[in-house]
C-alpha cells in the first residue's frame, strides 16, 4: 500500500494483504452479483449464517499470503478450526480472521467486508487490525501498536488518500445516528423495536424542532470503524451479540481512535481475548459478546441507560 510509509511492518504488510483480495475477490463477487449464481454451500460450522465458495476461497487466500509475511502463527478463521502455520509449536502471533462479512449481501453485489486482525499472545493484545470495505471507496481502516507503544489509527481510500482517526463524534443522543445488526427480523430487529426509552430519546426535537436521532444498519467491525471515522455515533448489540471476529478488528480500531466500548454491565470490554492456547481461542470463537460501542464513554453510557435490558 504505496500511502502507509508511516506504519509499521506488519500492519503494513497486513494491509496489502487485505487490498489484494479486496482486488482479487470483487470480481468474482460482481459475476455472482450478476449472473445470479451465489455459489451458496451447507455451513457445518455456523448453521444459521450464510456460507459461499468465496468465503472459503477467501479463508485459504488469507492463509496462504499471511504466510508470506509471518513466518509461525496461529491461524483462527472463521471457517475452520485453529490451526498453526510454520514451523514453530508455540507462535506468539494469532492472526483472526472473518474472510468475507455480510457474504449473502457481497454476492448481491450490494456491501461486503473483509476483516484480519493479528493479536500478540505475549502481549495479550491485538497489535494490528485491518477492516477493508470492498465496494466502498473509504477501502481499509486500520490500527497498530506503534513503536512508541501507542495505538493508532487511521482511514485510507481508494484514491490513496489517508485521514487519521482520532476525534470521534461528540454528539448527544438525541442529534446521534446509532446502528445494529438488525437485518435478522426476530433475532435483532424484533427487539429493538421494543426499546421505547431509547426510541423515544432518539426521536425528543432539538431547540429548533428538528427531530436529528436516526436508526440505521451496519454490518459487523466495520459499524465499530464507522464510529471511529465520525461517520456514525453509535454502535448497539444487545440482543444476541457479535462473534470474536466481527467484534475484535473493529474494536480494536475504535479504541485506538479514542472511542468507547462497553459490556451491557457498563464495564469497559478488554482487548485482551484470553487468546493464548489453541483450545483458548477455540473457546473465543465460540462465544458471543454483547456491547454498546460510541466515539464517547459519556455516549456509551447514554445508550446503555436508556436500554430495557429486561425484554
Amino acid at each position: 500500500m504505496s500511502n502507509a510509509a508511516h506504519l509499521p511492518e506488519l500492519a503494513k504488510s497486513a494491509a496489502d494483504v487485505v487490498e489484494t483480495l479486496i482486488l482479487e475477490i470483487r470480481p468474482k463477487l460482481m459475476e455472482a452479483a450478476f449472473s445470479g449464481n451465489a455459489g451458496e454451500s451447507d455451513n457445518i460450522r455456523h448453521s444459521d449464517n450464510f456460507l459461499s465458495v468465496h468465503d472459503m476461497w477467501m479463508h485459504d487466500r488469507y492463509r496462504e499470503l499471511m504466510a508470506h509475511h509471518i513466518d509461525s502463527f496461529v491461524y483462527a478463521s472463521e471457517e475452520a478450526d485453529p490451526q498453526v502455520v510454520g514451523n514453530e509449536r508455540d507462535p506468539d502471533l494469532c492472526v483472526l480472521v472473518d474472510p468475507l462479512d455480510t457474504s449473502e449481501l457481497a454476492v448481491r453485489g450490494l456491501l461486503g467486508y473483509t476483516h484480519v486482525m493479528i493479536y500478540s499472545r505475549s502481549l495479550a493484545r491485538p497489535i494490528v487490525s485491518v477492516v477493508g470495505d470492498i465496494y466502498h471507496h473509504v477501502r481499509l481502516y486500520v490500527a497498530a501498536r506503534h513503536d512508541d507503544g501507542r495505538d493508532y489509527a487511521y482511514a485510507y481510500t481508494a484514491d490513496g488518500g489517508f485521514y487519521r482517526l482520532s476525534q470521534p463524534a461528540r454528539k448527544s443522543l438525541p442529534a446521534s445516528l446509532l446502528t445494529n445488526f438488525l437485518m435478522r427480523p426476530s433475532e435483532r430487529l424484533l427487539p429493538l423495536s421494543r426499546q421505547e426509552r431509547l426510541i423515544s430519546a432518539l426521536d425528543q426535537a432539538a431547540e429548533d424542532g428538528k427531530r436529528r436521532g436516526r436508526i440505521g444498519v451496519d454490518f459487523g467491525s466495520v459499524s465499530l470503524c464507522h464510529v471511529a471515522a465520525g461517520f456514525t455515533e453509535g454502535v448497539l448489540e444487545f440482543a444476541k451479540g457479535f462473534a470474536i471476529w466481527d467484534l475484535a478488528p473493529g474494536h480494536y480500531i475504535l479504541e485506538s481512535a479514542g472511542g468507547t466500548v462497553l459490556d451491557l454491565a457498563g464495564e469497559p470490554i478488554s482487548l485482551d481475548y484470553s487468546l493464548q492456547s489453541l483450545p483458548d481461542i477455540a473457546r473465543a470463537m465460540n462465544r458471543r459478546q454483547k456491547f454498546v460501542a460510541a466515539g464517547t464513554y459519556e455516549l456509551a453510557w447514554d445508550i446503555l441507560s436508556h436500554l430495557d435490558l429486561s425484554q
